[in-house]
Protein backbone atom coordinates (compact mmCIF):
# COMPACT_ATOMS: atom_id res chain seq x y z
CA UNK A 1 0.00 0.00 0.00
CA UNK A 2 1.82 2.93 -1.15
CA UNK A 3 1.27 6.72 -0.05
CA UNK A 4 0.51 8.08 -3.26
CA UNK A 5 0.03 6.79 -6.46
CA UNK A 6 -0.36 8.52 -10.04
CA UNK A 7 -3.07 8.05 -13.39
CA UNK A 8 -2.61 9.17 -16.37
CA UNK A 9 -6.18 9.86 -18.28
CA UNK A 10 -6.85 10.64 -22.30
CA UNK A 11 -7.91 13.89 -23.09
CA UNK A 12 -11.50 13.89 -24.81
CA UNK A 13 -13.37 15.54 -27.58
CA UNK A 14 -16.83 14.80 -28.47
CA UNK A 15 -17.75 15.60 -32.10
CA UNK A 16 -21.80 15.53 -31.31
CA UNK A 17 -23.94 13.72 -28.74
CA UNK A 18 -27.49 12.90 -27.15
CA UNK A 19 -28.02 13.80 -23.97
CA UNK A 20 -30.15 10.82 -22.23
CA UNK A 21 -31.30 11.88 -18.39
CA UNK A 22 -31.89 9.29 -15.67
CA UNK A 23 -32.86 9.61 -11.72
CA UNK A 24 -29.58 7.35 -10.99
CA UNK A 25 -26.24 9.06 -12.56
CA UNK A 26 -24.76 6.18 -12.85
CA UNK A 27 -27.39 4.93 -15.71
CA UNK A 28 -27.49 8.95 -17.51
CA UNK A 29 -24.98 9.58 -19.79
CA UNK A 30 -24.88 10.25 -23.46
CA UNK A 31 -25.07 8.65 -27.21
CA UNK A 32 -22.30 9.80 -29.68
CA UNK A 33 -18.83 9.99 -30.83
CA UNK A 34 -15.32 11.91 -30.11
CA UNK A 35 -11.46 11.22 -29.84
CA UNK A 36 -9.32 10.40 -27.31
CA UNK A 37 -6.22 12.43 -26.82
CA UNK A 38 -2.47 11.78 -26.12
CA UNK A 39 -2.55 14.98 -24.45
CA UNK A 40 -4.53 14.01 -20.88
CA UNK A 41 -4.61 14.69 -17.56
CA UNK A 42 -1.58 13.05 -14.97
CA UNK A 43 -3.70 13.17 -11.72
CA UNK A 44 -1.13 11.70 -8.12
CA UNK A 45 -3.36 10.75 -5.36
CA UNK A 46 -1.37 11.79 -1.44
CA UNK A 47 -2.67 10.06 1.71
CA UNK A 48 -3.24 12.44 3.79
CA UNK A 49 -2.99 12.57 7.75
CA UNK A 50 -6.04 11.59 9.37
CA UNK A 51 -7.79 14.65 10.06
CA UNK A 52 -6.86 17.16 7.36
CA UNK A 53 -9.08 18.56 4.49
CA UNK A 54 -9.11 17.17 1.28
CA UNK A 55 -7.30 19.21 -1.25
CA UNK A 56 -7.28 19.62 -5.16
CA UNK A 57 -4.64 21.15 -7.02
CA UNK A 58 -4.65 21.93 -10.90
CA UNK A 59 -1.81 23.23 -12.81
CA UNK A 60 -0.18 24.31 -9.36
CA UNK A 61 -3.38 25.92 -7.98
CA UNK A 62 -5.46 25.16 -5.65
CA UNK A 63 -9.68 24.80 -7.00
CA UNK A 64 -12.73 22.79 -6.59
CA UNK A 65 -13.86 20.06 -8.54
CA UNK A 66 -16.89 19.02 -7.62
CA UNK A 67 -16.54 15.83 -9.54
CA UNK A 68 -13.40 15.31 -7.86
CA UNK A 69 -15.14 16.08 -4.27
CA UNK A 70 -17.72 13.32 -4.85
CA UNK A 71 -14.93 10.62 -6.03
CA UNK A 72 -13.12 10.80 -2.66
CA UNK A 73 -16.69 11.22 -0.73
CA UNK A 74 -17.77 7.74 -2.56
CA UNK A 75 -14.35 5.82 -1.85
CA UNK A 76 -14.80 7.44 2.01
CA UNK A 77 -11.23 8.69 1.93
CA UNK A 78 -9.35 11.56 2.25
CA UNK A 79 -6.60 13.02 0.46
CA UNK A 80 -4.47 15.55 -1.50
CA UNK A 81 -5.33 15.53 -5.55
CA UNK A 82 -2.67 16.99 -7.75
CA UNK A 83 -3.62 17.64 -11.44
CA UNK A 84 -1.36 18.36 -14.27
CA UNK A 85 -3.04 18.87 -17.70
CA UNK A 86 -1.99 19.70 -20.98
CA UNK A 87 -5.53 20.56 -22.14
CA UNK A 88 -7.47 23.49 -20.83
CA UNK A 89 -10.37 23.42 -18.55
CA UNK A 90 -13.61 24.37 -20.07
CA UNK A 91 -13.04 24.17 -23.29
CA UNK A 92 -14.12 20.86 -24.49
CA UNK A 93 -11.25 18.42 -23.65
CA UNK A 94 -13.05 16.73 -20.78
CA UNK A 95 -10.52 17.42 -18.09
CA UNK A 96 -13.09 18.06 -15.54
CA UNK A 97 -14.29 14.11 -16.38
CA UNK A 98 -10.09 12.95 -16.18
CA UNK A 99 -9.08 14.48 -13.10
CA UNK A 100 -12.32 12.86 -11.49
CA UNK A 101 -11.43 9.05 -13.35
CA UNK A 102 -7.70 9.72 -12.52
CA UNK A 103 -8.53 10.12 -8.51
CA UNK A 104 -10.36 7.09 -8.87
CA UNK A 105 -7.82 5.08 -10.17
CA UNK A 106 -5.23 6.21 -8.10
CA UNK A 107 -7.01 6.42 -4.92
CA UNK A 108 -7.90 2.68 -5.46
CA UNK A 109 -4.21 1.83 -5.48
CA UNK A 110 -3.44 4.40 -2.09
CA UNK A 111 -6.42 3.03 -0.42
CA UNK A 112 -6.92 -0.69 -1.25
CA UNK A 113 -10.32 0.08 -2.06
CA UNK A 114 -10.41 -3.09 -4.14
CA UNK A 115 -12.52 -2.19 -6.88
CA UNK A 116 -12.84 -3.09 -10.27
CA UNK A 117 -11.80 -0.75 -13.48
CA UNK A 118 -15.18 -0.25 -14.64
CA UNK A 119 -16.29 -0.15 -10.74
CA UNK A 120 -14.08 3.17 -10.41
CA UNK A 121 -15.24 4.52 -13.93
CA UNK A 122 -18.81 4.24 -12.48
CA UNK A 123 -17.84 6.44 -9.77
CA UNK A 124 -15.85 8.71 -11.94
CA UNK A 125 -18.86 8.71 -14.08
CA UNK A 126 -22.08 9.32 -11.75
CA UNK A 127 -19.39 11.98 -10.56
CA UNK A 128 -19.26 13.80 -13.62
CA UNK A 129 -23.07 13.49 -14.19
CA UNK A 130 -23.98 14.64 -10.86
CA UNK A 131 -22.30 17.83 -11.10
CA UNK A 132 -23.22 18.43 -14.39
CA UNK A 133 -20.32 19.04 -15.87
CA UNK A 134 -20.34 15.72 -18.58
CA UNK A 135 -22.21 13.11 -19.57
CA UNK A 136 -19.64 11.05 -22.32
CA UNK A 137 -16.28 11.94 -21.26
CA UNK A 138 -15.46 9.76 -18.37
CA UNK A 139 -16.60 6.02 -20.14
CA UNK A 140 -15.13 7.29 -23.14
CA UNK A 141 -11.34 8.01 -21.11
CA UNK A 142 -11.54 4.78 -19.93
CA UNK A 143 -11.81 3.21 -23.68
CA UNK A 144 -9.11 5.25 -25.59
CA UNK A 145 -9.04 5.27 -29.61
CA UNK A 146 -11.99 6.41 -31.08
CA UNK A 147 -15.16 5.59 -29.28
CA UNK A 148 -18.35 5.59 -30.63
CA UNK A 149 -20.87 5.66 -27.39
CA UNK A 150 -24.15 3.54 -28.69
CA UNK A 151 -25.87 3.22 -25.19
CA UNK A 152 -25.51 5.86 -22.49
CA UNK A 153 -24.70 5.27 -18.65
CA UNK A 154 -21.99 4.04 -16.93
CA UNK A 155 -20.07 0.62 -17.91
CA UNK A 156 -22.79 -1.66 -15.98
CA UNK A 157 -25.23 -0.42 -18.27
CA UNK A 158 -23.48 1.32 -21.34
CA UNK A 159 -22.08 0.03 -25.16
CA UNK A 160 -19.30 0.90 -26.56
CA UNK A 161 -17.65 0.60 -30.15
CA UNK A 162 -14.97 1.98 -31.67
CA UNK A 163 -13.82 3.52 -35.15
CA UNK A 164 -10.34 1.34 -35.77
CA UNK A 165 -8.34 4.00 -36.59
CA UNK A 166 -5.77 6.69 -35.42
CA UNK A 167 -4.79 9.74 -36.62
CA UNK A 168 -3.00 13.34 -35.89
CA UNK A 169 -4.94 15.63 -34.20
CA UNK A 170 -4.73 19.53 -34.40
CA UNK A 171 -6.95 22.01 -31.84
CA UNK A 172 -6.78 25.72 -31.36
CA UNK A 173 -9.14 27.31 -28.16
CA UNK A 174 -10.64 30.38 -28.04
CA UNK A 175 -12.26 30.41 -24.30
CA UNK A 176 -14.52 28.25 -22.60
CA UNK A 177 -18.39 27.29 -23.20
CA UNK A 178 -20.30 26.53 -19.53
CA UNK A 179 -21.55 22.50 -20.24
CA UNK A 180 -23.24 22.81 -16.78
CA UNK A 181 -25.69 25.75 -18.39
CA UNK A 182 -25.68 24.07 -22.10
CA UNK A 183 -26.96 20.70 -20.44
CA UNK A 184 -29.81 22.53 -18.21
CA UNK A 185 -31.18 23.69 -20.90
CA UNK A 186 -34.07 22.00 -23.57
CA UNK A 187 -32.01 19.00 -24.85
CA UNK A 188 -34.87 18.00 -27.19
CA UNK A 189 -33.83 19.49 -30.44
CA UNK A 190 -30.42 18.64 -29.80
CA UNK A 191 -30.72 15.43 -28.76
CA UNK A 192 -32.56 14.40 -32.20
CA UNK A 193 -29.73 15.73 -34.35
CA UNK A 194 -27.33 13.68 -32.35
CA UNK A 195 -29.33 10.52 -33.32
CA UNK A 196 -29.43 11.42 -36.51
CA UNK A 197 -25.33 11.84 -36.23
CA UNK A 198 -24.89 8.47 -34.62
CA UNK A 199 -26.96 6.43 -37.05
CA UNK A 200 -24.92 7.59 -40.11
CA UNK A 201 -21.70 7.04 -38.00
CA UNK A 202 -22.78 3.42 -37.65
CA UNK A 203 -23.67 3.02 -41.24
CA UNK A 204 -19.85 4.06 -41.77
CA UNK A 205 -17.55 4.23 -38.92
CA UNK A 206 -14.65 5.85 -40.47
CA UNK A 207 -12.75 8.98 -39.31
CA UNK A 208 -14.08 10.84 -42.70
CA UNK A 209 -17.96 10.19 -42.01
CA UNK A 210 -17.25 11.07 -38.03
CA UNK A 211 -16.18 14.33 -38.88
CA UNK A 212 -18.84 14.89 -41.71
CA UNK A 213 -21.26 13.63 -38.95
CA UNK A 214 -19.62 16.20 -36.19
CA UNK A 215 -19.75 19.76 -38.55
CA UNK A 216 -23.33 19.00 -39.59
CA UNK A 217 -24.49 18.26 -35.53
CA UNK A 218 -22.10 21.48 -34.73
CA UNK A 219 -24.29 23.42 -37.62
CA UNK A 220 -27.49 21.96 -37.01
CA UNK A 221 -27.87 22.78 -33.25
CA UNK A 222 -26.83 26.12 -33.51
CA UNK A 223 -23.95 25.77 -30.80
CA UNK A 224 -21.25 27.07 -33.42
CA UNK A 225 -20.00 30.39 -32.50
CA UNK A 226 -18.68 32.97 -34.51
CA UNK A 227 -14.79 32.43 -34.44
CA UNK A 228 -15.23 28.49 -34.27
CA UNK A 229 -17.64 28.80 -37.39
CA UNK A 230 -15.27 30.89 -39.07
CA UNK A 231 -12.12 28.76 -38.19
CA UNK A 232 -13.62 25.53 -39.60
CA UNK A 233 -14.62 27.55 -42.95
CA UNK A 234 -10.64 28.39 -43.14
CA UNK A 235 -10.16 24.86 -42.43
CA UNK A 236 -12.64 23.80 -45.08
CA UNK A 237 -11.54 25.90 -47.92
CA UNK A 238 -8.19 24.23 -47.24
CA UNK A 239 -9.14 21.39 -47.90
CA UNK A 240 -9.47 20.04 -44.60
CA UNK A 241 -11.51 18.34 -42.47
CA UNK A 242 -12.51 20.60 -38.87
CA UNK A 243 -15.28 20.92 -35.97
CA UNK A 244 -16.20 22.17 -32.64
CA UNK A 245 -15.22 20.08 -29.55
CA UNK A 246 -18.50 19.72 -27.62
CA UNK A 247 -18.56 21.43 -25.31
CA UNK A 248 -16.14 24.39 -25.83
CA UNK A 249 -14.97 27.41 -28.30
CA UNK A 250 -12.68 25.03 -29.67
CA UNK A 251 -11.75 23.71 -33.35
CA UNK A 252 -10.45 20.06 -34.11
CA UNK A 253 -8.72 18.79 -37.22
CA UNK A 254 -7.42 15.77 -38.29
CA UNK A 255 -4.47 15.48 -40.57
CA UNK A 256 -2.89 18.81 -40.78
CA UNK A 257 -6.63 20.70 -41.60
CA UNK A 258 -5.92 24.31 -39.23
CA UNK A 259 -2.00 23.98 -39.95
CA UNK A 260 -2.84 23.78 -43.54
CA UNK A 261 -5.24 26.77 -43.19
CA UNK A 262 -2.52 29.22 -41.45
CA UNK A 263 -3.32 28.82 -37.94
CA UNK A 264 -0.86 27.52 -35.38
CA UNK A 265 -2.18 24.98 -33.18
CA UNK A 266 -1.74 22.18 -30.69
CA UNK A 267 -0.40 18.81 -32.10
CA UNK A 268 -1.12 15.78 -30.79
CA UNK A 269 -2.63 12.10 -31.56
CA UNK A 270 -5.33 9.79 -30.94
CA UNK A 271 -4.70 7.98 -28.10
CA UNK A 272 -4.80 4.20 -28.16
CA UNK A 273 -5.36 3.23 -25.13
CA UNK A 274 -7.57 4.51 -22.21
CA UNK A 275 -6.89 5.89 -18.65
CA UNK A 276 -3.91 3.97 -16.95
CA UNK A 277 -1.95 3.96 -13.56
CA UNK A 278 1.72 5.11 -14.37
Amino acid sequence: MGEEATAFVPGHITGFFSAHPDEDPTKAGSRGAGVTLTDGVEVTVERVPEGTEPSVVLDGEETEIEPVSTVLETLGVSARVEARSELPLGAGFGVSGATALGTALAANRVFTCKLSFNELVTVAHGAEVRAGTGLGDVVAQARGGVPIRLEPGSPQVNKLDAIPARARVEYVSFGELSTPEVLADDTERLTQVGTEALSKLVEEPTLLSFMYASRAFARETELLTEQVARTIGDVTDANGQASMAMLGNTVFALGTGLSDAGYDPNVCATHPAGAMLK
